[in-house]
This record gives C-alpha cells, sequence and structure tokens, in this order.
C-alpha cells in the first residue's frame, strides 16, 4: 500500500510532458485530436490518445461530452479531497477536536456537530442544481433525459471569479488539458490515501514520514521518533500496522 503514491506520480508523468510543437488541425488546437474523444483536449504524449478499454468507441459526440463532464467535476473533487487529507490531518481549519485519519473525520463532526453534515449536503445541493442549470438539458422529452446542452462547454459552469478563463482557444485547451491532468493525478492519489488509511489506519503524513525513516538503518535521535527500537524491521510493522499514532498527530 505505500507504494499508491509512486504508482500515481507515474501514471500523471505525462502533465508533465513539455507541449508539443506540432499541433493538430482540430477545434481545439494543440492538446486535441478530432479524430478522439470528440476533439475534446487533454491527450498529452507519450499516452495519446489513452483508451485501452474502448469507452468512447462508438459513443456519440454527447456521450463522451458527458464523460468528460464527469471527469472534469470527479478531478475537481479529487483535488479538494487531496488538499483536504493533508491539511486537516496536521490542523483542522473548522473542527480543532478532530483528530487522526481523514477518513474517520466524518464520523467525528457528525457526532461533536450533528447539524453541519446536513448544512454541506444542501450546500453541495444548491452547487448541483446550478450545475443541471448550466450544463444539462431540460428533460421535457425523453430524447434529451440525461444529455448536456449543445452550447454547454463541459465542466464550465459559469465560476471563474478570478477571470483566469482565458479567450485565446490554444491557451485554454491548455488549461483544460492541465487540470485534467491535475484531477487524473488527484483521484489516484485520493484512492490511495483512503486505502492507506483503511490498511494502517495512520494519517497521510506519518505514513510517509515511517517511509522516509526506512531507508536509514537506525533512526537519527535528533528527529525526536518515540519508537519502541530504531531498525528497520520495527519500522515496516509500524507502517503496516493499526498502532497508535508514532508521531502523537492523534493525542495533540
Amino acid at each position: 500500500m505505500p507504494m499508491w503514491s509512486s504508482i500515481a506520480l507515474v501514471a500523471s508523468a505525462s502533465a508533465f510532458v513539455p507541449r508539443p510543437t506540432t499541433t493538430t488541425t482540430g477545434r481545439l488546437g494543440a492538446f486535441s485530436d478530432p479524430g478522439f474523444c470528440d476533439g475534446l483536449p487533454g491527450s498529452l504524449p507519450p499516452t495519446g490518445q489513452w483508451d485501452p478499454l474502448g469507452l468512447t468507441e462508438g459513443r456519440s459526440s454527447g456521450e463522451i461530452r458527458r464523460y468528460r463532464e464527469a471527469e472534469t467535476q470527479h478531478g475537481r473533487v479529487a483535488m479538494l479531497a487531496v488538499v483536504g487529507f493533508l491539511v486537516a490531518e496536521s490542523y483542522h481549519p473548522l473542527f480543532a477536536d478532530v483528530k487522526g485519519p481523514a477518513i474517520d473525520h466524518l464520523t467525528q463532526v457528525r457526532k461533536e456537530y450533528p447539524a453541519f453534515f446536513e448544512i454541506g449536503a444542501l450546500f453541495i445541493g444548491v452547487l448541483e442544481t446550478n450545475r443541471a442549470l448550466q450544463g444539462w438539458a431540460f428533460p421535457d422529452s425523453r430524447r434529451v433525459v440525461n444529455t448536456l446542452k449543445d452550447d454547454y462547454y463541459p465542466g464550465d459552469v459559469g465560476f471563474d471569479p478570478l477571470g483566469l478563463k482565458p479567450q485565446d482557444k490554444d491557451e485554454f485547451d491548455a488549461m483544460v488539458t492541465r487540470e485534467l491532468q491535475n484531477g487524473r493525478l488527484a483521484m489516484l492519489a485520493a484512492a490511495g490515501f483512503i486505502a492507506q488509511e483503511l490498511t494502517n489506519h495512520k494519517t497521510i503524513i506519518e505514513t510517509l514520514r515511517l517511509l522516509l525513516l526506512l531507508d536509514e538503518s537506525e533512526i537519527d535521535k535528533n528527529l525526536g521518533v518515540d519508537l519502541p527500537s530504531g531498525d528497520v524491521p520495527t519500522l515496516e510493522a509500524e507502517i503496516f500496522s493499526g498502532a497508535k499514532d508514532t508521531f502523537g498527530f492523534q493525542g495533540k
């Protein structure tokens, strides 16, 4: 399980590949291929047209755009989740008494602040309603049920308070591709975080610290780490066990 982070980084390597010097003639420019995914941006070397399961083959333009809408929104949620894992496990900005692995935080919040979950659900409902009104066709007939509006770009819900959306097509494609690549990485990372915490029930930061210490035959006493011993087998056992928080995060 500690290898999840490495797998996620390898899978996202294409996000850091320099922009290709050759461009396509598709309507969305250098980061798109007219013959793949309805010409939507998001393809980068070395993977290029990455669809090993053939999920886009034989699909209509509307279906592919709906897939892209789902991928974009899930990527955004995953990016927030990754930041939430790392921040809330170190310092919870809303609830100082919420401790331990992030997978337990919602349970703790519901126990201490029962109304927070309902308020959060209402807020999410408002956001999703706005997204539905912005992008989804009104289901006045069976033909348009579960379809996007023709003039709606997948993921563009009109929320841009800082005015970051480029007006140039190529720049817009580049920004969309960056968002997609970071969202894809975040989905892998969030899944890895959840799997890791379900395995050893430790915070992600604590697990990372233990992994860093694995390369040393003895623990540097200056770190002030209170372990039974400083040998590698002890550290390995600590990583995969559900033992008490080694670094004291749960007790702070």
